[in-house]
């Protein structure tokens, strides 16, 4: 019910600005006409009927505005939009109706394609949210298709993903292969390869051949929708910037209101103008001094870099929160899953002389057998050569051990092993130095394998660390994990600041002492232990394929878990921050100059509302260069 009334009021809304918009160009052919009629009661007649049909718009949203903020604020409360209306008006006392008219057309033309260009970034985000997928193939126990709204979907569902359909919710590949366009969630215009056993993201398109998935959550929890409503978010969190103009506006207005009476009897009985024109002066001065320009030099430049972001796989929940990305000093990375890639993988093995390939599937086949979280590294390093049926036992605190043909094998830490040459001793505490998690594989009690595995570094965290060690910006790593690991990832990494073995209350703590140190911090993490640093910190990122709880303690959220994206985001805050005081300092200029020239009587209100809204136009403009995103050079940061 809710949606329906919030869909009608869309269209009451878009069928009025039609109507209005009709009249508006209507107001304009009888001003132009004018220009072929002689001087008569038509012509004035004329003038304000295009005055009131292409002004009714901008003059009742004033009025509205003014009345609403009034009763809201309980205080007069009055915005730009009442000052032009005065001016009109005051132009039509002194019978200037062309200068009346022309200032209303000027001024509406500018409101006009002042909410097409802001509209222009608002509609990246409705882009958004129209790829969000409609239905879906819902497949039974008989293998019977039935098509279903995807809102419908449910965790455990089998759903069958047609070539060219999008797939309706994320989910595991159960049967077929296929490559997918993730771009909707990665940015990446390539297809993906992804065969049984891999995820797929919800509104990802399948490419090349029809799969079987298993959702694996319910409709409207994937991380397509995650993305839409963090991006929605955006539009109800201004920044600082644009909140300080928004509050100080109508208190400018009033100003301007107080000036504009004061101007005129000054001009008229101190400087001697004479009443027409102070009294024109005036009025001038009500449509030169109004802050139009002023009042979208940031909201417009905001948006259009939270979605310039948003396509490239980087989600703000706000502009605050990308404003204040520029201002920071220093950058705290958690280490599993932010600097790192979060999975274990084979990194250096030590081979005896006596392992034979038998040796390598037996190994395999018992870590087939195994739960621990390092046996799929195991499993993905050794390729097996024949498939071994083997009774395996998991030997508690030990690791595991199985009997094959009369010989014993075993898996297991070091400790475990009570037999060990001076070699593998030699190459384990090498191997332990590097920050490695060691394995030993033996045979009949004689070790024939040291397995070193660690969790890489993220490829992409390099770059990063190069990047704001650059712009003078402290790189620091903030992990639970122990101090030989952290210190050689970080060496890896060119990370100097290395805080080990943190328990994530304390976490926290350290990113309240770094405030202190560098001013603003911008925390970024994965888990949920790193939330509570996540909420602590001035700014804070997300990595997308983290934890929920990160994801929504963060302000920001990287989709693609890589750091590149980061450099960009803070390339584009920066950005951001330049093109802002550009309008600002750009929008004051110009009311001051035009303010000075009315004084001396070198604009009329034609030119005068000309040069004011062209203003406006120009710092709308500067603002959307903010939808093209930054560029940046890769090689200089290896």
């Amino acid at each position: 019910m809710k949606k329906t009334l919030e869909k009608n009021h869309e269209h009451q809304h878009r069928d009025h600005h039609k109507i209005s918009l009709i009249l508006f160009f209507v107001g304009i052919l009888l001003f132009l006409i004018n220009y072929l009629l002689e001087e008569s009661v038509l012509k004035t007649i004329f003038y304000l009927v295009g005055l009131v049909l292409s002004g009714y718009h901008v003059t009742l949203e004033g009025i509205e505005g003014t009345i609403k903020e009034t009763k809201a604020q309980k205080k007069f409360t009055p915005n730009v939009h009442i000052l032009m209306m005065i001016a009109a008006i005051g132009a039509v006392i002194i019978g200037d109706y062309k200068e009346a008219t022309l200032l209303i057309i000027i001024f509406a033309g500018a409101h006009y394609l002042e909410d097409y260009a802001t509209d222009k970034s608002k509609r990246e985000i409705t882009k958004l949210i129209n790829l969000n997928p409609k239905e879906a193939r819902l497949l039974d126990d008989k293998g019977n298709v039935t098509i279903i709204n995807a809102s419908e979907i449910k965790k455990g569902q089998l759903l069958k993903v047609m070539v060219g359909d999008q797939v309706p919710v994320d989910g595991i590949i159960i049967d077929g292969n296929s490559a997918f366009d993730e771009a909707s969630i990665t940015g990446e215009s390539i297809p993906k390869d992804k065969t049984t056993g891999e995820q797929v993201f919800g509104s990802t398109i399948n490419k090349t051949d029809v799969v079987i998935i298993e959702a694996s959550n319910d409709s409207g929890q994937g991380i397509f929708d995650q993305i839409i409503k963090l991006v929605s978010q955006t539009q109800e969190n201004t920044a600082k910037r644009a909140k300080l103009i928004k509050k100080i506006e109508p208190y400018y207005v009033k100003i301007v209101l107080v000036v504009a009476p004061i101007l005129f009897l000054l001009g008229d009985f101190a400087f001697q103008w004479g009443t027409r024109e102070s009294f024109l002066k005036a009025m001038i001065f009500l449509t030169v001094a109004s802050p139009c320009a002023l009042a979208v030099a940031d909201v417009p430049a905001s948006l259009s870099a939270i979605s310039n972001l948003a396509r490239r796989g980087v989600l703000f929940k706000g502009g605050v929160h990308l404003e204040n990305l520029a201002e920071i000093k220093a950058v705290a990375f958690d280490k599993t899953g932010t600097l790192t890639l979060g999975v274990p993988v084979v990194t250096d093995v030590y081979h005896a002389d006596k392992v034979s390939v038998e040796d390598l599937d037996i190994l395999v086949a018992m870590e087939e057998n195994a739960n621990h979280p390092l046996a799929k590294a195991i499993i993905k390093y050794f390729s097996k050569t024949n498939a071994i049926d083997l009774e395996v036992k998991n030997l508690i605190g030990v690791g595991l051990s199985a009997t094959y043909y009369g010989n014993e094998y075993k898996i297991g830490k070091p400790t475990s092993f009570k037999n060990s040459s001076d070699i593998v001793k030699g190459e384990t505490k090498a191997f332990e130095l590097q920050g490695k998690t060691v394995v030993y594989f033996s045979k009949n009690d004689e070790i024939i394998l040291v397995i070193a595995i660690q969790d890489i570094e993220n490829e992409s965290a390099k770059a990063a660390n190069i990047y704001f060690r650059q712009n003078n910006i402290d790189t620091i790593m903030i992990t639970g994990d122990a101090e030989n690991t952290a210190n050689m990832i970080a060496k890896n990494i060119g990370i100097s600041k290395v805080y080990a073995n943190v328990l994530p209350q304390n976490k926290a703590m350290i990113i309240e002492d770094l405030k202190k140190v560098y001013g603003d911090v911008l925390m970024v993490g994965d888990g949920v232990n790193d939330a509570p640093a996540l909420a602590s910190a001035s700014v804070s990122m997300a990595m997308g394929l983290g934890s929920d709880v990160a994801i929504d303690v963060a302000d920001s959220v990287l989709t693609k878990n890589n750091l590149r994206q980061l450099i960009i985001a803070h390339k584009t805050s920066r950005k951001l921050k330049m093109i802002v005081w550009q309008n600002i300092l750009f929008s004051l200029g110009v009311i001051l100059t035009l303010i000075t020239l009315n004084m001396f009587g070198k604009i009329n209100m034609p030119i005068g509302v000309l040069m004011h809204e062209g203003s406006t136009l120009i710092v709308i403009l500067n603002s959307l260069r903010l939808l093209k995103g930054v560029k940046w050079n890769y090689e200089t940061l290896k």
